[in-house]
């Protein structure tokens, strides 16, 4: 059934939908994708959680995770949506870090002392159980009258990135009740700790966890405190402190850097320093910024994306780490969503345990937050692909590195949607200024390596140059074919375009990296699709069915009528499928049932085109809009839709 659906109708449309544009950038796609994800998936209960679902190839929800660490990851988000407020003033951006801020006022809230909880779910809550289970060593306990489950024995880790979101959130907002919930939560949070003598006491009187071998954490809560509560904060009490602790800051940062064993210590390092340092105006800054040099020299070569962005706040610009942050980036976007195993001890260097330089991105293993895990880490066992991470460590540098100015002027996107992810012999599009002095497609198969002046080098991971075809070229906008053969990693694309300087782009570049076109252009909404049904008298004929009206502008989408009993098949128009390892792991999910690929690769009319074929069954009719998920090789597509009748 491959070859009868290889038909040359949506040719047309595809070229039209190649030279649109697409709203926002790229990154910034990728961005928003991800943060709808979080949205749907990952605060289920109003904090950061992982889900954990039933089959590596299955978006079932069976469980969640990584509850221990939720007060961490929800301050790490609630900073990243701050950041992104900053920028955009986006108006669900503030209600995000609304309800982050109530997620963390509910962990206070829960434990009934302004304790801070490690996480908090409802007792009747499908996964209560499973949680306590994995979390029993933590201790569990239960606010009965207000009908939840949370978890104890908090540690620094939780306090440090909890405080983390609140002081970011607190300077990124105007809203005054926004502000007076954040203060109000940071001095709840602080005075618990400050009246247990800076330990973490459980109701039951027990604590393990003690901040006086860190007073360069009780530094950076103290200076948080002063800013957005300088009444209560200046107080003769706190001020004794301040000069008591301030001195002693230096000494466990150089513990941590005695070694790397728990790499995560730097990431706690690095966000307390960056609010310590930040919001320090008195002489002791000095000795901050003494820790901090400290820190920074004995992991500034360890290639990680999230400390640069903060040397770049606290130190300003750097040309050499500004740009390794950006491919940083991008790799980022090359990494599997999922805990599978991973095992490079045959793939890159290795010294003694470790890998001998740090591991390119994109190969790393799965985890909750990249940035505090070692560059050169090997592997990790026991994944089965079945955990999702919420991927905070893409959306918090994502945005802060726009903050503080930090921005790709050129990124190569899918042609099919803003997504900055593209595979080799895929359609790819590059958007910026003063591309090309002309507008001109390409009209003529092959595509040309030359059209209106512009010539595109792709010069990938490896090192290795290569000509790029050319589909369409104009001043804002280049879209191309990206070369068959190019090395997995972030590769340069050179724009020549008759100026004295090339134009250059990165691109990241992925085995495959599924895109769906849609009938808007911007990979968003119906698919651009076709469909056909066999007549039941005439087995060998295709009847061909009218999924689109576009008399009218937009074009709207028709029903396909699944009544009759006749087979209909559809077929998905998209780009970076064809590298796929095997047709088995080519996965269609319509309306919640899975769909079995019968062909998925290179669309034979049209160059860099691919498209995907399935037979829709009887059990659709009457799904009504219905979305369409695409996953190749566990890299999942832009979700579009189908309207079914």
């Amino acid at each position: 059934m491959g070859s009868l659906l290889m038909t040359k109708a949506p040719i047309a449309a595809c070229i039209a939908l190649f030279v649109r544009g697409v709203s926002c950038t790229a990154a910034e796609g990728d961005a928003l994708a991800i943060l709808a994800n979080i949205q749907a998936r990952h605060l289920p209960y109003g904090s950061i959680l992982d889900p954990i679902f039933a089959l590596t190839d299955s978006d079932q929800i069976s469980g969640y995770t990584r509850c221990g660490d939720s007060a961490l990851w929800t301050g790490h988000y609630l900073a990243a949506e701050a950041f992104r407020y900053r920028v955009t003033q986006a108006s669900d951006a503030l209600s995000n870090i609304q309800a982050a801020v109530s997620g963390l006022k509910g962990l206070a809230d829960v434990t009934g002392t302004n304790l801070l909880a490690r996480c908090m779910v409802p007792v009747n809550s499908p996964w209560a159980s499973s949680i306590a289970s994995q979390e029993a060593a933590n201790g569990v306990y239960t606010n009965a009258s207000a009908g939840w489950v949370w978890v104890g024995n908090t540690s620094r880790d939780e306090y440090s990135g909890a405080m983390f979101g609140l002081a970011v959130a607190y300077d990124a907002v105007s809203d005054s009740g926004i502000r007076s919930a954040i203060s109000d939560l940071v001095t709840r949070l602080v005075d618990f700790l400050n009246g247990n003598d800076w330990s973490v006491v459980m109701p039951n009187g027990s604590s393990g966890t003690s901040f006086l071998v860190r007073p360069d954490q009780i530094e950076t809560f103290l200076a948080i405190g002063r800013h957005i509560n300088p009444g209560h904060f200046s107080s003769l009490s706190y001020e004794a402190q301040r000069e008591l602790f301030a001195v002693a800051v230096p000494a466990p940062i150089l513990v941590d850097t005695s070694s790397d064993d728990s790499y995560f210590k730097f990431n706690l390092d690095y966000i307390n320093l960056y609010n310590l340092i930040r919001l320090e105006a008195s002489a002791e800054k000095s000795i901050y910024q003494e820790a901090y040099a400290q820190l920074r020299g004995y992991t500034k070569d360890d290639q990680n994306a999230f400390f640069n962005i903060i040397d770049l706040a606290l130190n300003g610009a750097d040309p050499a780490r500004d740009s390794q942050t950006l491919a940083l980036l991008d790799g980022w976007l090359l990494r599997l969503r999922r805990d599978f195993n991973v095992d490079l001890t045959n793939t890159v260097p290795v010294c003694g345990s470790q890998a001998c330089t740090p591991v390119p991105v994109w190969l790393r293993p799965n985890t909750d937050f990249l940035w505090q895990r070692s560059p050169y880490q090997l592997s990790v066992t026991g994944g089965a692909g079945i955990i999702e991470t919420a991927a905070i460590d893409y959306i918090l540098p994502y945005w802060m590195a726009r903050y503080y100015g930090l921005q790709e002027s050129n990124v190569v996107t899918s042609s099919a949607a803003a997504i900055a992810v593209v595979a080799p012999g895929s359609l790819g599009s590059v958007y910026g200024a003063n591309l090309a002095a002309v507008t001109q497609p390409a009209s003529s198969l092959p595509l040309p390596s030359s059209l209106g002046g512009v010539t595109i080098t792709v010069t990938d991971a490896a090192g290795a140059p290569t000509d790029a075809a050319l589909l369409y070229v104009s001043p804002g906008q280049i879209n191309f074919l990206l070369p068959q053969g190019l090395a997995t990693g972030v590769a340069t694309i050179s724009i020549n375009n008759g100026s004295a300087t090339p134009v250059t782009a990165l691109a990241a570049v992925g085995p495959v990296a599924p895109t769906l076109y849609t009938m808007t252009g911007t990979g968003i909404g119906p698919a651009a699709s076709t469909a056909i049904r066999i007549s039941g008298s005439n087995p060998g004929s295709a009847i061909p069915l009218s999924l689109f009206n576009c008399v009218s502008s937009p074009c709207q989408a028709l029903p396909i009528d699944l009544s009759g009993g006749a087979p209909v098949y559809l077929s998905l128009y998209g780009t970076g499928i064809r590298n796929r390892s095997a047709l088995d792991n080519v996965l269609v999910t319509i309306n919640g049932v899975m769909l079995p690929a019968l062909y998925a690769g290179a669309q034979p009319n049209f160059a860099g085109l691919d498209q995907i074929n399935v037979q829709l069954p009887a059990q659709l009719s009457g799904s009504g809009v219905a979305n369409v998920v695409v996953k190749v090789d566990q890299h999942q597509a832009n979700t579009v839709t189908l309207n079914i009748q």
